[in-house]
Formats: structure tokens, sequence, C-alpha cells
């Protein structure tokens, strides 16, 4: 088998990497957050309007 001679890879920019991965964090906070808010509003919809009447 002959094997073919890895590719050089390209230098990654440290500054680049860093903007990159915090873009990305930020955006499964906020998918995350929209979620959370989905899953609330959903709950108080199924519950109803009664839950604050209910007694203790």
């Amino acid at each position: 088998m002959t094997e073919s001679p890895e590719s050089p890879k390209p230098p990654v920019d440290p500054a680049a990497a860093e903007k990159a991965r915090r873009g990305r964090n930020i955006a499964i906070a906020l998918g995350l957050v929209a979620f959370i808010v989905i899953v609330y509003a959903v709950t108080l919809i199924r519950m109803g309007g009664y839950v604050a009447q209910r007694p203790l």
C-alpha cells in the first residue's frame, strides 16, 4: 500500500479560531435559552389560566 503524503495544514490564526468559537458558544446559548422559553410557554398554555386560582 502506498501512503499518500499528508497535505500541509494551513496555519491557524488563534484570534480567528477564538472568534469562531465564541460565535458558536453564543449561538448555542441563544438556542438553549429559546428552547427553555418555548418549554415554559407551552407548559403555561397547557396548564391553562386556572393555575393561579388552584387551592394550595
